[in-house]
């Protein structure tokens, strides 16, 4: 999933009894690479928005809202490896803040926002593989790299909720690691004494920050950890009975807590099961209409907890469906009728209305 999601829905959930209206933002391989579409639960999508004039200059690995909803950023395959824009629901893209004065390594994969919206974090594919800027409607000086750096290339990373911690996930053991985090960097938690398997693809943060969930590509495709700030990472939890799919990449916890969504390398590409203090339960059944290929970081729900969004390899690229804890999928929503452009790879839900 893009990591910046997870704290939007945190933001936004819980509250009213009116349905999800806001905009969902997807990264995708093809021009225009970035593509937003207004969405209304129980509706599903609008016409999709007008590009930006300023187009980025490369693929979209990830996409991210700012808490607020008032910034959308992509972080792309080409120089200056993130562009971000003023958001503006309802008109759509404004103005391409500059570029920071620091460029990030190239090939950002991640990008993600802390919960008060005044950093914005990304991975690469290159050293230091993860790197930091302070943000207020435009990039500030970049933060110094960790002294405890990543082993190799970034892939995802997510704040915890209360913005004291990052965890970042990346290729090569320990494949997920956790830094204490207060206006920069600082030190890194000891790794878990049972790692994840093969490279870590997306890591999400549960609502109440007690769990941490890691998605990666070798079984059990995923592994989930008690946490606590200031201490770590606890006794991972059993693995569920049926193993997701596999090549594990995008992993979210619904707003409240109850559901963990899990999307997969090959069929049915999403898989999503009961969570609680006991750790998984057993897998809902699979959506009648499935995801039209292999999954990317690309999962996350609305903020009302009501419908569920993935996005995947192969047409339509964006498959959403409403969400019933308890009970499990509804009947996809009709693609929009404007597609992406080629294989998505994040997307992102503004936190509210706007």
């Amino acid at each position: 999933m893009d990591p910046n999601t997870l704290k939007a829905l945190q933001g936004a959930a819980g509250g009213g009894s009116e349905p999800y209206s806001g905009d969902l933002a997807d990264a995708h391989t093809s021009s225009p690479y970035l593509s937003v579409y207004p969405f209304t639960s129980g509706t599903g999508f609008g016409t999709k928005y007008a590009n930006p004039s300023s187009l980025p200059a490369g693929m979209g690995y990830s996409v991210a809202f700012s808490p607020d909803g008032a910034d959308l950023v992509g972080a792309m395959s080409s120089s200056p490896y993130i562009n971000a824009y003023a958001w503006n629901s309802g008109t759509g893209f404004g103005t391409k803040y500059s570029n920071p004065s620091s460029l990030p390594p190239a090939n950002s994969y991640g990008c993600a926002f802390s919960p008060d919206g005044a950093t914005i974090a990304l991975t690469a594919q290159y050293s230091p593989y993860v790197t930091a800027y302070p943000w207020s409607s435009g990039f500030g000086t970049k933060y110094s790299n960790p002294s405890s750096g990543l082993p190799a290339r970034g892939r995802a990373l997510t704040f915890s909720p209360d913005g004291a911690d990052l965890a970042v996930t990346h290729n090569n053991s320990p494949c997920v690691s956790v830094y204490s985090w207060s206006s920069g960097f600082g030190g890194k938690y000891s790794n878990p004494s049972t790692l994840p398997t093969g490279h870590g693809f997306s890591a999400a943060f549960s609502p109440d920050g007690t769990y941490l969930a890691v998605a990666h590509t070798s079984s059990p495709y995923i592994s989930v950890y008690p946490w606590t700030s200031g201490s770590g990472f606890g006794t991972k939890y059993a693995d569920p009975s049926t193993l997701p799919a596999s090549g594990a990449a995008g992993v979210t916890f619904s707003p409240d807590g109850a559901d963990l969504a899990v999307g997969c390398g090959s069929t049915p590409y999403i898989q999503v099961y009961p969570w609680s203090g006991s750790g998984f339960g057993t897998k809902y059944a699979n959506p009648s209409s499935l995801p039209g290929g292999y999954m990317n970081d690309g999962i996350a729900f609305t903020p009302d907890g009501a419908d569920l969004a993935t996005c995947h390899a192969g047409n339509p690229y964006l498959s959403v469906y409403p969400w019933t804890s308890g009970s499990g999928f509804g009947t996809k929503y009709s693609t929009p009728s404007t597609l992406p452009g080629g294989e998505n790879r994040s997307l992102s839900f503004t936190p509210a209305a706007a």
